[in-house]
């Protein structure tokens, strides 16, 4: 057997504990016992122990050294492996264990904090895993900037000053924008409450609407929906609220955009380093270009707007144009994932600058409640009213994923490059679009992009099927166009 063959049979055995090990981060968000969470700690870490044994053994690098590529394919192959190789051997066994460790009984600590409104009682914990993170950063930048070998997990060929450009070159057209629109009147919204249980129904036809392979995944409820798994095995978890069923809705169709990317790459990648989406950033790019070019859209909204009324009923909107208003409301709101398109990415920036701020140690974990408050008030011009609605209200601190946020902003700007290409191929897409089939959207993402995994770089991914470099300008006119018809600007 060749080197590169030796290789790819390890790295396939490597990539498989992984999955278990995701299954288990799955269990613990779905099914898990809450008495469970000590013990879960342990075996995260048991598993994190030997994943990064695996990844980070002499073996890798003798075969590194002695593979050689068969085509392209395998080229990229062992591109991935020595990327995954690079930073394993960076961080120390036992660091790799603890933080398994630490996060997993952290995320447990945040949801009782969380549902308790109590910041001091998660203020030990994740001040334990901010200073994991840091040693984490300190062995990955080498000498260079930590929060960019943090960013580097997430987007990797991407650097916080590049994303703190395209941010500061997007800021004032969003404030402008929001300004003017919330000066307007506010469009009427949905009134009564929408059994719990029939949302659940029609988010399982969303979810198939959208191309979701019911057959290979499920959807669940948890706190914070998430998607989990590759290839064969990819779930989704939402939430359901009596008084808004929109969270529902577009929760599983934004996390339905993620599944499908997975589903949908091809198989000759099965449990290898091209078998999962390219980056955090792609991956968001398909979630929200589902969840909102599409799925917020006119056309899909007046297909909404008939299964709604079929579901439950008279619920105070009189028409398909007034829906397509109300889903796409402008309100003050303080939750990051009920953010509507226009604010969202403000949400982002505020995270951005307070987790670079931790990471450099000029922001002290004691210090972000107020520091969140104060930035919250100065950009979105109301004050935080709970702990749950400010920075209790993500998951993902308390899980150290310190420089995933940025990646969502730059989902949202990939999203508006493919949108403009994917609308210039498809020039009849919204007549079916309102008929609920969403095969031609779905199709052409799945051929140009979904498929090919990790073959190309992040950018290289987008660029080659959006036709263009990435540029915040297309989601720029994107929001200034609909937003300016939806309130007559």
């Amino acid at each position: 057997m060749s080197a590169f063959a030796e290789l790819m049979a390890y790295t396939r055995e490597t990539q498989a504990l992984g999955e278990i090990a995701g299954r288990l981060g799955w269990d613990q968000e779905t099914m898990m016992p809450a008495g469970a969470a000590p013990q879960r700690g342990e075996e995260m870490a048991a598993i994190e122990a030997v994943l990064h044994a695996r990844r980070a053994s002499p073996e890798v690098a003798d075969w590194l050294a002695q593979a050689e590529a068969p085509d392209a394919t395998g080229a990229a192959q062992l591109r991935e492996i020595k990327r995954s190789y690079d930073r394993t051997v960076k961080v120390p066994a036992d660091l790799a264990k603890e933080i398994a460790k630490v996060t997993s009984q952290a995320q447990g600590k945040w949801a009782a904090a969380r549902a308790a409104e109590d910041v001091a009682a998660f203020v030990p914990v994740l001040k334990e895993v901010v200073a994991l993170k840091r040693e984490e950063g300190q062995a990955l930048a080498a000498g260079g900037d930590l929060y960019d070998a943090m960013v580097a997990d997430y987007e990797h060929e991407t650097t916080a000053a590049e994303i703190a450009a395209i941010f500061d070159a997007m800021r004032p057209g969003l404030v402008d924008l929001r300004s003017r629109v919330l000066e307007k009147p506010t469009p009427k919204g949905l009134v009564g409450e929408f059994d719990e249980a029939a949302q659940m129904q029609l988010t399982a036809k969303l979810a198939q609407a959208f191309g979701y392979d019911l057959d290979h995944g499920r959807v669940d409820k948890a706190v914070h929906p998430f998607s989990s798994g590759s290839g064969l095995d990819v779930r989704i978890t939402t939430r359901t609220n009596k008084a808004d069923p929109f969270n529902c809705f577009y929760s599983t169709i934004h996390e339905v955009g993620h599944a499908a990317y997975e589903q949908n790459i091809s198989h000759d990648y099965l449990l290898t380093p091209l078998g999962r989406g390219v980056s955090m950033g792609v991956h968001e790019s398909q979630s929200r270009i589902y969840e909102n070019q599409i799925g917020r859209g006119e056309a899909f909204t007046t297909w909404l707007f008939a299964e709604m009324r079929e579901v439950f009923g008279d619920f105070g909107i009189e028409d398909a144009g007034s829906f397509y208003k109300a889903v796409n409301t402008v309100h003050k709101g303080y939750i990051r994932t009920e953010a509507d398109e226009l604010q969202y990415n403000l949400h982002i920036m505020l995270r951005f600058d307070l987790e670079r701020a931790l990471m450099a140690g000029d922001l002290e974990v004691e210090d972000l409640e107020a520091a969140w408050n104060d930035r919250f008030e100065a950009d979105f011009g109301y004050a935080v009213d709970r702990p749950s609605n400010g920075c209790l209200q993500d998951v993902h601190w308390s899980v150290g994923l310190f420089g995933y946020f940025p990646t969502y902003s730059l989902g949202n700007v990939y999203a508006g490059c493919l949108n403009q290409k994917m609308r210039g191929d498809l020039p009849g897409l919204d007549q079916e679009l309102a008929t609920g089939d969403t095969s031609s959207a779905t199709g052409w993402l799945r051929e140009n992009l979904q498929q090919f995994g990790g073959l190309r770089s992040p950018r290289d991914t987008i660029q080659n099927a959006s036709g263009m470099v990435p540029d915040h300008a297309p989601l720029m006119s994107y929001l200034e166009e609909k937003f300016t018809r939806i309130y007559g600007l």
